[in-house]
């Protein structure tokens, strides 16, 4: 095919029809005129004029030429006879591909080759993406080889002698049949199946001691990991019970005083009578008054320390700057004017506390923190200041520091007042805990009817089986050191353990949240005899509360006690009934109806109950409704 404009240039000399043109099946043969029509329609003529133009023989002449959308075809149909047909030229809505083309070396002229004027036919659209790829058809190619080297023999003949020294001698051998062939090669498969067999068992037996020795050697790790542990335990207990500091640490010191007073009682008891066990037991009483007394001291000194702790603690936070983190993770700090007067503050404060130091810098000192006061004009500050005038009077007068200590004291815990002041410290407004309107204390406060102290809701532990608010928090410490003298420590771990495992599997658990310590100890104590339902193990460090069945969520009717290395075991059971034996599976239900019966009693519980009773009932229908069924 070619393009419209070598079309009608050959037209012009041949006078051809076009491949554009609708002619009657009559006409193939006949020859034909064209002429075209304008937009007007007044025909005019098609054909360039070459009359007053100088041509060469054999030389082509290009001109600008713009195709109408009418043409008119007169087609010759018989001798003598003519018929003008009007062809409509359709205009290509496409961009045809470039297919190459040649050029003329002697004028210059460059031919395209023409593609088909029809348009291409659009596949239809399936609505899958499609891939082309080639095809995989193997390239072959035909080339002739030719021995690099070429060889010829020679024979001795006559005036020719050649050595034959190096000649070997070749016999045949024996011939064997295709099926020895066969057998030998079945007999050398054999071989080397065996020396295989022998290296990949020598393989498995040299990887299975690879991985007993790795497990050995992790076991190993795991037992002193285990023992570093618990010797670290012991030793931080023991700690506290020499330098105790908190709270935690006395309830200790007097569960341990008690457990003693138990043993010493029962031996006397056992081993005396009469007039000597009252002298051993009131000797007893009296070494027993001693210690109560040993720790009391510890406790003054202890509460003098955690004091300080606190009140520095408190300063750190009203100095501290605004922080936030940005989209990237960085942390982007801003000192405020509310943090930097609670910097300078707590610099003072600092300085202050300080002892020891050249009588210059202490009057440096007082005299920062007098004109930093006077900044406010009050009655306390005006007593600071009067204060501080008395101390520079008597360092001026050369008095001792010995007696001085008590008006530094007065001085330091005037200026703290001063401090907790939201009016001098604005930073301390958001973290005193007395609101700084006396109508909110109304709303939500409580009387103890033990110390006849109005205290808030988080002085008052509330166990979950309580019904009414009773002694604040003060009052059961001091009553647990008098009686009882119990030690929560250990059950204070083991349900923080539970409620951070309950966290973790996210479905809204919120019996372990009521539960409180003494709950706990009832539940370990008296329900699971304090020790794990599976090694009988005693020591509370090591035992840990999981879910019995872990479908449903934690409660005291649907726990076990383990130790850690059985309860990873434990929760990673699809099956109890296929795993755990039937003696052992209703021991331990025997045990949940038991907790169950216990905590149905507390009124907070009863709806957990409740509910749990109605979806275990549901269970049991649907399993019921599927074996019948199946049935």
């Amino acid at each position: 095919m070619e393009d419209a404009s070598d079309g009608f240039e050959r037209g012009w000399n041949q006078q051809s029809p076009s491949q554009n043109s609708v002619l009657p099946e009559s006409t193939e043969k006949g020859t034909m005129t064209v002429s075209m029509i304008q937009d007007n329609g007044t025909p005019r003529n098609t054909w360039p004029n070459f009359e007053n133009q100088e041509c060469l023989p054999g030389e082509v002449i290009q001109q600008d030429y713009h195709m109408p959308d009418v043409i008119t075809v007169r087609v010759e149909t018989g001798s003598n006879s003519f018929q003008e047909v009007v062809v409509k030229v359709e205009r290509p809505t496409y961009n045809k591909p470039f297919l190459g083309g040649f050029r003329n070396v002697s004028t210059g002229v460059e031919f395209h080759n023409a593609g088909s004027q029809t348009k291409p036919k659009k596949r239809p659209d399936k609505g899958i993406q499609l891939f082309c790829r080639g095809t995989q058809t193997v390239v072959e190619k035909n080339a002739q080889q030719q021995t690099r080297n070429t060889t010829s023999t020679q024979m001795t003949k006559t005036g020719l002698y050649v050595s034959n020294m190096t000649d070997k001698l070749i016999t045949p051998g024996k011939y064997f049949t295709a099926e020895e062939y066969h057998k030998r090669r079945v007999e050398a498969v054999i071989v080397i199946q065996k020396y295989f067999r022998r290296w990949h068992a020598a393989y498995l037996v040299q990887n299975l001691k690879e991985q007993r020795r790795l497990r050995l050697a992790r076991e190993a790790q795991e037992e002193l990991q285990k023992k570093w542990e618990k010797e670290e335990k012991l030793r931080r207990e023991y700690e506290k019970k020499l330098n105790p500091k908190t709270r935690e640490d006395f309830e200790l010191l007097y569960h341990d005083l008690q457990l003693w007073m138990q043993e010493e009682t029962e031996r006397i008891n056992r081993t005396l009578t009469g007039a000597k066990r009252k002298a051993a037991l009131y000797a007893l009483l009296e070494e027993e008054t001693e210690l109560i007394a040993c720790i009391g001291m510890h406790k003054l000194s202890a509460n003098l320390e955690n004091q300080q702790k606190a009140i520095l603690q408190f300063l750190g936070k009203c100095a501290q700057p605004r922080r936030w983190k940005a989209f990237d993770g960085k942390i982007t700090e801003m000192d405020t004017q509310n943090s930097l007067r609670g910097k300078e503050l707590l610099k003072i404060y600092h300085s202050i506390n300080i002892k020891d130091i050249p009588k210059d810098e202490r009057i440096s000192v007082l005299l920062t923190l007098k004109w930093t006061v006077k900044e406010h004009e009050c009655k306390l500050t005006q007593e600071i200041v009067a204060l501080i005038d008395r101390e520079i009077d008597l360092i001026s007068r050369e008095v001792k520091e010995c007696n001085l200590e008590g008006l530094r004291k007065r001085i330091c815990t005037l200026f703290l007042q001063y401090i907790k002041t939201p009016e001098f410290n604005p930073q301390v407004a958001g973290l005193i805990k007395v609101p700084q309107d006396p109508l909110t204390l109304y709303k939500n406060i409580y009387f103890c009817h033990s110390c006849e102290k109005y205290l808030p809701p988080s002085e008052f532990p509330i166990p979950a089986s309580s019904h009414t608010i009773g002694r604040c928090r003060s009052c059961y410490q001091l009553d647990n050191e008098a009686r009882k003298r119990e030690s929560y420590f250990k059950y204070r771990l083991i349900l923080e353990n539970l409620r951070k495992s309950e966290v973790d599997y996210q479905d809204d658990s919120k019996i372990v949240f009521l539960v409180q310590l003494p709950d706990m100890q009832y539940l370990i104590e008296n329900i699971w005899n304090g020790r794990s339902a599976l090694s009988a193990c005693s020591d509370l460090y090591e035992l840990v509360m999981v879910r019995w069945d872990k479908q449903h969520e934690w409660s005291p009717w649907n726990t076990i006690l383990l130790t850690k290395e059985e309860a990873d075991a434990h929760l990673k059971l699809c099956n109890l009934q296929k795993t755990y034996e039937a003696p052992f599976i209703y021991r331990i239900e025997q045990k949940l109806i038991r907790a169950k019966n216990y905590f149905a009693r507390i009124p907070a519980m009863a709806s957990f109950l409740h509910r749990s009773n109605n979806q275990s009932n549901a269970n049991s229908y649907q399993k019921n409704s599927s074996s019948k069924l199946k049935k």
